[in-house]
């Protein structure tokens, strides 16, 4: 099945198009910068130009940087507040006359990493984070998703929120080395870890690929280790997401 996925992030929006047999990309993502301010009317915009780009007509599955439930918007992180309480799959579906299903964009990352990629095969708890313009968490128990965990927003120790104190957008503005962030990141995998005593740590993000440069300052008990899709995760969890989702309807995307 051919889907495209598309990522929305604080920063960019990714999209390619995924065979979903295989979690394999069809083709080159694409990226895009989110606009500013992140409005719905921005972001349909946006993603006009996405599926312009793809010359795509299609099903669309998203990850979306939001807490969502039943296909409402109840948190915006990184994006423009005007999204709480938005239905958001509908609002872009009439917006830009395709099919859109979308879920939090760690949880659909997660999606992939459990399917295809460093979770796939691992029983018990797997924690894991996505690590860019802010933390997101994808939260399984033997597969299964507990959805919008948004664990990235829950303070420290040191009264820091964790997102605003340990992802990648905190390294790269305060310009801090790797031993400086890593023993922030820490700190917050600790925290997770006496919270929820993961049996698994999977850490995505453009920066997991760096992962050997600050893994020495990890002292969690279970072990940690890089996303297999890197920073293509989202896209490609996304159109799982979509997948499964109409194949628990009983339907089948119409092709492109």
């Amino acid at each position: 099945m051919k889907i495209l996925g598309i990522d929305v992030g604080g920063t960019g929006i990714k999209s390619a198009l995924v065979d979903t047999a295989t979690g394999e990309l069809l083709g080159e993502q694409l990226r895009i910068e989110t606009p500013r301010p992140a409005t719905p009317k921005a972001i349909a915009a946006a993603l006009k130009s996405v599926l312009a780009a793809h010359h795509w007509k299609g099903v669309v599955g998203m990850g979306f940087p939001a807490a969502i439930q039943h296909g409402i918007a109840r948190t915006a992180s990184n994006i423009d507040k005007s999204f709480i309480g938005l239905p958001i799959a509908d609002y872009f579906s009439k917006e830009t006359g395709c099919e859109f299903f979308i879920a939090n964009d760690a949880d659909v990352a997660g999606m992939a990493e459990m399917r295809f990629g460093s979770g796939k095969g691992n029983a018990g708890v797997v924690l894991i984070v996505t690590i860019g313009t802010g933390l997101g968490t994808a939260l399984f128990s033997d597969g299964h998703l507990l959805p919008n965990t948004e664990l990235g927003h829950v303070y420290l120790e040191n009264g820091h929120e964790a997102e605003r104190y340990a992802s990648e957008a905190v390294r790269i503005t305060k310009g801090l080395k790797w031993k400086e962030w890593g023993e922030r990141l820490n700190l917050y995998l600790c925290a997770m870890e006496n919270l929820l005593w993961p049996d698994l740590i999977v850490l995505g993000g453009g920066v997991s690929e760096k992962l050997h440069k600050f893994s020495p300052l990890l002292s969690t008990k279970a072990s940690v280790v890089a996303a297999s899709f890197l920073n293509q995760a989202g896209v490609v969890g996304a159109a799982l997401f979509a997948e499964e989702t109409l194949r628990k309807a009983g339907k089948q995307p119409l092709k492109q």
